[in-house]
């Protein structure tokens, strides 16, 4: 058994606390990983006000992380000790079906382990996340950290990023395309970065006309403001690729009528219930899709991908004792534009 500091959750006050962690012995095709920096994601969030009660088991969040490696399992042989890696999501996958063989084991028909929250698929134990100094992790879901990414920016990359790069390659997404996104947050800003390097002309949607400043910053070609009925007009059918971040519940009817013909409006930021009228799919051949983590060769290509083209999040770090402070901030949307935690005061 192995013993370290974390930051748990507290189901009576829904706050994080420290504690000592015990984790499960290295098997031979493990990696432990010294955890540096974690990002903070609205899913942590939400699962942190979730957490009802002690019945629950124990809760550690945080499934984008930057670390080291501190040791291997005795079978490993893409990793050694002192790799710099990141760790996503998915932590395991059934590897047999065909979703798996695809490469997107983010879709596993027999469910993805989970970074945090899940069930290890060897002795069922919940798993626990990476707001913690270590982390145990198959190799096969561990991917090396290329160098020249700023391991603490580049934390976010292994959800926020690989969340909005799977729809943008999934959509063939390259010079000549039109794009535009919605909602210029944790996933946004990356959705921005990532279509801009990719060569598609890029714009941003977005309620706040404040935000155009920095949208131009990003790359993005042009800036619209939903609440404005006349720019909504001036973009009807006009782009072929709608990434829709916005993670609260919202009508998709304005962004569909910006999708161009067979054109694709990809929802992204809210998991939920939504209502669409036939018709508004039907004047256009319009596509609605979603999508959610990714596999790991897309993941693996996300990171090669920001490597070559400078890519990372726009964060504010901070460190782990003030992850209170961080998820009471992100409840506000008071961040630009991803938190990620520094994990060395675990130490």
């Amino acid at each position: 058994m192995r013993s370290g500091r974390a930051r748990y959750s507290d189901p009576t006050t829904h706050t994080l606390r420290r504690t000592t962690l015990h984790r499960r012995d290295l098997r031979p095709d493990d990696v432990a990983v010294r955890v540096d920096y974690c990002g903070v994601c609205h899913s942590d969030l939400h699962a942190v006000h979730a957490h009802k009660s002690d019945t629950d088991g124990i809760l550690v969040p945080g499934h984008e992380f930057t670390g080291t490696v501190s040791e291997v399992g005795s079978a490993v042989t893409d990793f050694v000790p002192g790799d710099p890696v990141a760790v996503g999501n998915i932590v395991d996958s059934c590897g047999t079906c065909p979703m798996c063989q695809a490469g997107q084991e983010n879709f596993c028909r027999d469910f993805p382990t989970l970074t945090y929250g899940g069930s290890d698929r060897q002795d069922s134990a919940t798993t626990l996340g990476g707001y913690s100094r270590e982390h145990l992790v198959r190799e096969k879901f561990a991917y090396h950290l290329p160098a020249g990414l700023d391991a603490a920016a580049a934390a976010p990359l292994l959800c926020a990023g690989v969340t909005v790069w799977e729809p943008l390659r999934a959509l063939e997404v390259g010079p000549g395309s039109t794009v535009a996104v919605a909602g210029l947050g944790g996933l946004g800003h990356l959705a921005v970065k990532l279509a801009v390097a990719l060569g598609a002309t890029t714009s941003v949607i977005s309620r706040t006309p404040d935000k155009a400043g920095e949208a131009h910053g990003l790359g993005a070609d042009r800036f619209v403001v939903s609440t404005d009925a006349g720019q909504l007009e001036a973009v009807r059918d006009r782009f072929d690729v709608v990434i829709d971040t916005i993670s609260a519940p919202h009508d998709l009817t304005p962004y569909l009528r910006m999708v161009a013909l067979d054109g694709t409006l990809s929802h992204l930021g809210h998991l939920g219930p939504v209502t669409v009228d036939t018709i508004d799919l039907l004047i256009g051949r319009k596509n609605l899709s979603s999508a959610g983590s990714g596999g790991r060769p897309s993941t693996a290509a996300l990171l090669r991908f920001c490597a070559e083209h400078g890519i990372t999040a726009d964060i504010e770090l901070l460190p782990s004792s003030q992850v209170n402070t961080a998820l009471d901030r992100l409840a506000r949307n008071d961040v630009r534009h991803r938190f990620v935690l520094d994990m060395s005061d675990l130490d």
